[in-house]
Parts: structure tokens; sequence; C-alpha cells
């Protein structure tokens, strides 16, 4: 079978298209230094780097003789993810921003191109938050979710599920919910969903001390308890010679202070005094606002009650030399636990103000190798190369991580969509599919008054 990647990032998820048997044989991707992974680590495949509104001619064009039958499109998620969706509508709110993202716009022509290909299986990727996400119909006649909108352009021939997939049930050491939308007219596909069966794997892993008979989740400390120790206090230290890219990147002497007095299955915020050992000061904590936005405390103290020590815990001094708790989340500066699964992974994985990324253990983020073996990269065959020659950051790195998914998860979903593509036989889970497809449209249409195409 062979695939289309539209947003391919650095082709990570493409790995899982490849493990399962599928030949990624075009990719598209808006960086050029993401395309250039890519085209190394696909040589075979052809890679169109650019705006895929610009782009989709030479998508088209590439794509001929091809005979495309599935395309997987993972959009930015940026525009309705929730820390996304939060800076966008304080914007909204200032007169800074439009209320809709234009990324979440990208839906149209990626239903373009799928529609030209005249492909059978249309496979989506994104966070849970664009199950309710709204783009505008033309002219100012309303906002359509998006979910319905690709239902409405493919119309009535194609059957959808959507469902939010938990990566950690799937083996992924890592908790990672995103939302997976199939959309498919092939008639194995269409039988299936009209007797009720799930398009979704079962899970092969499950939450320890639940009644499942499945293995346990697999979590940090079996994923890097076994890789060399490292501290952020020194570069010497803070760099294995052993284990290529694992390192990370030295704290100052303030941060170390607050990682260093961190216990384990803790957070900085919440530390309490090292110099007299009091142990009874306030701990953080946040509340929702006026606008229903949860924001951390302000009042959390920063010197002991007891002896009046500054606390090791995450401040900024001002201009005018004064000390004030730094602002962000409760979970920065926070430990990840050993027996469970890491926290999502993000663009900001090495820095010890995201959420949750400090080592369960050890003075320091997590390192690049750490977060690529969570993320399941290092399970396949995959190069920090450009074809372009050009040098790799580490920088780069982190981003392509943070905003992919885990292909060992993503493997399972594309493995049973080919089991029932191939020999239309799937496991019955009644509860798991999307609803009645002409019931749907209908209440589209009555509710909303479409008016298509949607507004570009």
């Amino acid at each position: 079978m062979k695939a289309l990647s539209l947003f391919a990032g650095g082709g990570i998820g493409d790995l899982a298209l490849r493990s399962a048997g599928i030949d990624m044989v075009v990719a598209n991707e808006l960086l050029e230094e993401r395309a250039d992974l890519v085209e190394f680590n696909f040589p075979d495949s052809t890679v169109i780097s650019g705006d895929i509104w610009k782009s989709k001619e030479s998508i088209l064009s590439a794509c001929k003789g091809h005979s495309i039958e599935l395309v997987l499109a993972t959009p930015p998620c940026q525009g309705m993810s929730k820390n996304g969706r939060g800076k966008l509508l304080s914007g909204v709110r200032d007169g800074r921003k439009d209320p809709v993202d234009p990324r979440n716009l990208l839906v149209v022509p990626t239903i373009d191109i799928f529609l030209k290909l005249d492909a059978h299986t249309l496979i989506m990727e994104n966070v849970p938050e664009m199950k309710d996400t709204l783009i505008p119909i033309q002219e100012g006649t309303g906002f359509i979710k998006i979910l319905d909108y690709i239902r409405f352009r493919l119309g009535q021939e194609f059957v959808s599920q959507v469902k939010v997939i938990e990566f950690a049930d799937y083996g992924v050491p890592q908790f990672r919910q995103r939302l997976i939308s199939i959309f498919s007219r092939h008639p194995n596909v269409v039988s299936a969903h009209k007797n009720g069966f799930s398009l979704f794997p079962s899970p092969t892993h499950s939450k320890p001390g639940t009644q499942t008979g499945l293995p346990p989740w697999r979590t940090v400390r079996d994923a890097i308890e076994h890789l060399p120790p490292l501290d952020a206090s020194s570069t010497k230290r803070a760099e294995s010679k052993d284990v290529n890219y694992h390192r990370v990147p030295t704290l100052d002497q303030r941060k170390y202070f607050w990682v260093s007095s961190t216990p384990p299955e803790s957070g900085a915020f919440d530390n309490q005094c090292v110099k007299c050992g009091f142990e009874g000061n306030p701990v953080h904590g946040a509340k929702k606002n006026f606008h229903g936005i949860n924001r951390s405390n302000k009042t959390t103290p920063i010197y002991c009650m007891e002896c009046n020590s500054l606390l090791p815990r995450p401040t900024t001094v001002e201009a005018n030399g004064n000390v004030r708790l730094m602002s962000g989340f409760t979970s920065a500066y926070k430990r990840m636990k050993w027996d469970e699964p890491a926290s999502t992974l993000t663009r900001n994985l090495s820095y010890a103000c995201s959420d949750k990324k400090l080592h369960p253990e050890q003075h320091r983020v997590l390192s690049l190798y750490e977060a690529m073996v969570i993320h399941t990269i290092d399970d396949y065959s995959y190069e920090w190369k450009r074809a372009s020659g050009k040098k790799v950051s580490d920088k780069l790195i982190r981003e392509v991580i943070g905003e992919s998914i885990p292909p060992l998860g993503l493997e399972a979903v594309f493995r049973q969509a080919l089991t029932i593509l191939r020999e239309g036989t799937v496991q019955a889970d009644c509860n798991e599919f999307e609803g009645n497809l002409e019931a749907l449209l209908r209440h589209s249409n009555e509710q909303l008054q479409l008016n298509m195409p949607i507004a570009s």
C-alpha cells in the first residue's frame, strides 16, 4: 500500500507507516530543516518542502503514477491545544489576534488533496481538543466543527471513526493522548463500521492494578533507569561519553539549588527550608481566574516562616532587587515518577521549567537520548541527519520530538487498519465507534445551515 504523508515534521510518524509495511512515497513538510530530515531517512520518497496551500499542485504531481491509497495527515496542533487555545483567547481579548487560528484551516487543503488523489483512506492525528475546534463557514454564515467539515466534504460514501488514544496503552513509556480520526470508503472498512466493529486496536498494556490481564504500562524506570547518571552542575558531568545524545544542559547556581533540593515525586515550588529544616511552609497551588483559566497562586511563600531564609523555590530577581515567586504552571520544576509513564514530551523537554521534565532522582532534565527512548524513536531505524549535510541542532531534535507522536503507538493503529483493509476482519468493540454519518450530516445542516466551501 502506498501513502502520502502531510505535515510530516521530521518523519517520526512515518516510521510507523514504514514498519507497518506501508510505502510512504511522497511527503510534505512546511519547514526545510524538518523536510531535510525526512529526505535523509526516507531516501526513496519524494519530499516536497513548503506551505501546503502553495504546494498542492507539486504534491499532486509527485503522487502521479503511485496510486496513493492512504493519506496520513498530522496538521499542527498549536491552534487547538490547551496551551495554544489559552494564548489565542488571551490575544483575542486584548485585540491582538483573530478568533480563528489560521493553522486550524489547514484541514481545507488537506481534504482538497485527498479528494484529488481518489485515495480510499484518510488517517488524521491531532490533540483531543480537535474534536471541538470550530472553523468558519464562508461569508460569515457561522462555524462548523472540523470533523463535521471533513465528513461533509468527503460525503456519505465515507465512514468515520474517531477516538482519543492513550499511547501508554500501547507500550509507550509516556502519557500522550491524541485524537485519531479514520475516514474510509474501502468496502472492508465500510462493512466493519456498519457492523459495529472498531477500527482501532485493542490496548496491549494497562494501568497497574486493573483487572485486564494485560501487562502494566511501561514506566520511566523501565525505559531509562539503566542509563549512565548525569548531573547539570557542570558540563563535564552533564554528558555521557558512552551514549550518544545522552546529554543535558547545565543549570546556573540558583536553578541547580532549586532542582537539587527537590525530593523524588515532588516539585521545586513545594521545597522546604534547607537551612533550618522547617517543613511547615505552605506549598504551591493553583485556581481558576474569572476567565476560567487556571493560574498558579501568587501568595506562595518564598521565605521560611521559621527562620526567614530564602526557600529553594523558583524565584525571579526584579530590577529593584526584590525577589518574587516565578510565574508559571505548578508542574514546572517538577520530577517525573519512576514507576509511571513519563509526562507528555513537548518542544520544551530540555527546560527544567517545562511540565514535569525533571529526572526522577538526578539533578537535571531528561537527556535527548532519554527522550528518544521514551518517545520510542530508538525502537526504529532513524538517524538525526539532514539530506543537505547541514548540522542537526539539539533544538531541532527537541522540536521534532515534541511535535510528533510516538511511532510505536501509531504503528498499532496502522497495523489494525491494514488488517481490516486487507482481510476485512477486526475485533468486536461496539462501544468505540462514532455515530451514524447520515445523522451527523443532517445535524450539521440543521444547526449550522452549511454554505460550503470553508473560507480560506
